[in-house]
Parts: C-alpha cells; structure tokens; sequence
C-alpha cells in the first residue's frame, strides 16, 4: 500500500475506535482456547489518584491469528490487598481488534501514595497478579523513592536476567529510557545463542508481532508486576538512527512505518494516549513524586532535527570531526524542537521539587573520540547530544536559568555507564568558572552490545566531565531518592548469556542536596 494512504487509513481507523467503541460486537472468552493473557499484565504512568494499567488478549504469542478478530469485555480489579478481599477500583474493557487487543485502563479514584494490586478477567481466565502504586499528594515529602533504571533490550544479545534483579529489588518506579524492542531478529521461544539480523519490522503487524515476542520473557513481565513503569521510546521502536521523519535510507514512505511503529508502541505500553492517529504521538511527560522528585520525560527523537553531516546518499548517524562539519554549530537544529524546549523550561521553573529529574535517552555530556588539544578539535558521534551542541546548551541554560533544585539527568541508548558532571560550557575543560548545571548518570544496557571497555576508559581520559565509564557489563541503574541525598548503583550483570546471571554493584555514587556535582566513583 501506498505510504501515504497507509499513514491516512492507520489514523481514520483510530481515530473512529472511540466513537465506534459502543457498537462494536463484544464476546467473552472463547470456549476451548488457550490462556488469553500470554503477555502478562503492566501498570504505569502514576498519579496521586489514578494510574494506566494494561495487558493484551493473545492466545498465541507468535501466532495472532490465533485470536479471533473480535472486541472481547475483559474485566478488571483494583484491591488494597493481595487476596483482592478490599476492592478499590472495577470495571469492564473492550479489547478491540484495531488496537490489538489491547487494553488501557486509567484506574481514578485511587488514594495517594500507596499500594495496589491489580488483575484483569476474561471468562474463567484470571490474569497475573500486579501491583502498582499512586504518586504522593502534591504537598508531601516523601522520605524516600526508590528507582530502577533500564534500556536497551535486544532480544539477540542475551538473557532478561536484568529485570529479574529490577523485580527483585522492588522498587517504587521503574523508568525505561528506550530501545524495548530492535526492529529486527529472529522469531523463538528462547533467546538465542548468537545474532541473526532477519525479519525487519516496517508493517503495524510485524511491529506487533515484534512486542508480543519482546513481552513473553517471564523476566520482562516480572519486572512489570512490581512496580509502576514510565517509559519514552529511542530509535530501535521504529528504525536505527532515525530522527523526526527521515531514517538511514532516506525511504520515501518512512512516515508510514513510523506511524505504525508508534501505533505498536501504544498498544503495548501502560501509558495515557488520545486515539486521534499516530503520526504524531505526544510523548513528553511531567510526573511529580510529591515535592521529592519531578520527573521531566523527554522525547528526543521524534521532533529532532536530522543528524548532521551524515554519509553520502544516506540519513541516520555519523562520526566528525568538529571542524570538518559545519552543520554542528548551526544554532537552529534542535533535538527537542521548540515547543518541547519552552515545555521543559517552564517545566523546571515552575518546579517545587528537591529533586528534577530529567529522563532521556542518550548520553549528553560531551564525548569526544579523540584528544582536545583545542576549543576547535573533537570527534563526536552525532546521534547523540555531541550531534546538537546547541541544543545541548541551550537546555543548559534553560536548567541553569530556571533555579531548579538538584538537576539529575538520567541516560540511555549507549550500552554503556556513565556517570558525568554537565558544566555551564560542556565543550570547555573543568574550572571554577565553568560551575556544574547538572549531574548525569548513563545505564548501560540490559542485553544490547557495547565496544570494548579499553576503548571506553580512553573516552573518560579524554573527556573531563565525564568521570567514570564501564562498557563491558549489561544491568541497569538504582537510585535512591530522599530528600538529603540521592545515591546510585551501577547494577552489572555476571553474564548476559546466561539467565540464571548473579549481580555485582560495579559503582557507587552520591549527590548531596544543594551541593552541584557528585561523590564516589
């Protein structure tokens, strides 16, 4: 089909559903057919008096066609206990064939800073037990959150042992920074012993079909049973590199696919979206945790300006060197684009928390790949931050400039830890007249590869704001929030190939309340 009429059918559809919802042919359970909630079940999207909780009628995973192409009433409940004796919240929901069947429940009515347990029914079938929890009131202090950082989970290079440390650790919240599925690999029951690039998702159906498989590892739909998530996309949920509507081929019917990518997304995630179309799906967040924590979740991928100086007859990333690529200083590309910039400024100014959290996807200190000698040398990567140095700073400023308390910005997409002080001028060297804005710490990847750890610590000695780098191990980040101090583990696995993997802290850090920068490496 025509990319296109593609685009203009995916949003007429949805943007009927709503309208359409009452009069769609309803069934309950089929008889004789297998468990209908394979993927497990998700809660998210927090707040003081309600929270988004999810799952997704398959009967087969790798075989949607095994389930009817009928909306079916799935039940849901909301208990203030395990054993469900103290009923919160219940109700009905359709699960329509045009979102999948898919199912997104904004629980209201729930009290503040406490936890839940949720289930969903269809028939005689009882899903999986959730529990979820409310945001604090607006007005309180919580004495601590406890938070799980993760990303990057290819299902080719390795086990989910990660997330069964995250679940274990029973946190309050869990944020995933991006890439939670590859646009490619094979279809299996396992994670397989070595990469093989096939199967490339571009269809609404295969983007689906690429979700279901990601969703049936037990690791993945403990970690979502523990705990509320909140999530933004990076490229892999659609194509590698991708920024706005241009991808590394320059395909002309790209908006197509990414509006299906987005459409997948959606469907498979606990979050708050308008049924209006998915070509373009707001995903910028603000979700206040009392006044301990405000998180600001940035989407940098789908307003973005393309890369800069790509390679010839193609789009997506590169790596220049600074002074060979003018397109670095043109103060008109953007990674946010504008109306994001100005949300996030007011944002951070409006902020009363102790703590503001910005959850993003990629590394934003400065990370040359070769030596600075002077102002004018680097070799930087551009589809991260490094690509947008005005951007960069002009986020700075708006940090800088708002008074915000205790800027933290989380990181992801580069496989790798990395804990960095963002100074004023991230291009100048450390000095007193360069103060820190903001502390950064970067999560390696759940399962995705990385280069060499050789190769990372002679990016450290390069870089001066960057303060520690591990590439070699896959895990993810924990923090603890109070409101003296915030403190961070590095979480590494043994072994990525192996399911049953231990864990070791591999770093320590802290950062002091009112006191810029951070402690422990």
């Amino acid at each position: 089909m025509h990319g296109r009429r593609q685009l203009l059918l995916t949003g007429a559809r949805v943007a009927g559903l709503a309208a359409l919802a009452p009069f769609l042919p309803v069934a309950g359970a089929p008889r004789n057919q297998p468990y209908p909630f394979t993927l497990g079940v998700a809660s998210g999207s927090p707040l003081p008096d309600s929270v988004v909780l999810w799952t997704r009628i398959l009967f087969d995973p790798l075989n949607a066609a095994a389930t009817p192409p009928v909306a079916f009433a799935v039940r849901w409940e909301v208990a203030e206990d395990e054993a469900f004796r103290r009923i919160a919240a219940r109700g009905s929901a359709t699960a329509s064939p045009a979102l999948a069947h898919s199912v997104h429940v904004d629980a209201k009515g729930l009290r503040p800073d406490r936890w839940y347990w949720y289930r969903f029914m269809l028939g005689d079938a009882v899903s999986a037990i959730g529990r979820t929890r409310t945001a604090p009131p607006p007005d309180a202090m919580p004495a601590s959150l406890r938070l799980a950082v993760a990303s990057c989970q290819h299902w080719e290079f390795g086990h989910y042992a990660a997330h069964r440390h995250i679940a274990q650790a029973a946190p309050d919240l869990v944020a995933f920074l991006g890439d939670y599925i590859y646009e490619w690999g094979a279809y299996s029951r396992q994670h397989p012993a070595r990469a093989v690039r096939r199967d490339e998702s571009f269809t609404l159906d295969q983007y689906r079909a690429r979700y279901a498989h990601y969703k049936t590892d037990p690791d993945l739909q403990a970690a979502h049973l523990v705990a509320p998530w909140i999530l933004t996309w990076d490229d892999h949920e659609v194509a590698n590199d991708y920024g706005g509507l241009r991808d590394e081929l320059l395909s002309p019917d790209f908006a197509a696919r990414r509006a299906a990518a987005y459409q997948a997304y959606c469907e498979h995630q606990p979050l708050r979206f308008a049924a209006r179309g998915f070509d373009d799906v707001r995903m910028v967040q603000r979700y206040d945790w009392g006044r301990l924590a405000r998180f600001h979740v940035l989407d940098n991928r789908q307003y973005r300006s393309p890369q800069a100086c790509p390679r010839p007859s193609r789009g997506g990333s590169n790596s220049v060197y600074r002074n060979a690529c003018a397109m670095l200083a043109d103060v008109r590309r953007t990674m946010l684009g504008a109306p994001q910039e100005a949300w996030l400024k007011e944002g951070l100014k409006s902020s009363p928390a102790r703590w503001n959290v910005l959850a993003q996807q990629t590394l934003m200190a400065q990370s040359s790949q070769v030596e600075l000698r002077r102002a004018s040398d680097g070799r930087f990567w551009t589809d991260g931050w490094d690509g947008y140095p005005a951007a960069r700073q002009r986020l700075l400023d708006a940090v800088r400039g708002s008074g915000a308390a205790n800027p933290l910005v989380l990181s992801g997409d580069v496989h790798t830890f990395y804990a960095a002080e963002l100074r004023r001028d991230p291009t100048r060297p450390s000095a007193s007249s360069n103060p820190v804005v903001a502390t950064e710490f970067c999560g390696t990847s759940v399962t995705s590869n990385s280069r060499p750890q050789e190769r990372t610590a002679q990016y450290v000695a390069m870089n001066p704001h960057i303060r520690y780098g591990r590439s070699d191990r896959r895990g993810f980040m924990l923090f603890e929030l109070t409101p003296a101090r915030t403190s961070v583990l590095f979480q590494g696995l043994d072994d990525v190939r192996d399911p049953d993997s231990g864990l070791q802290t591999l770093a320590r850090f802290a950062v002091e309340d009112g006191k810029a920068g951070m402690a422990g490496a």
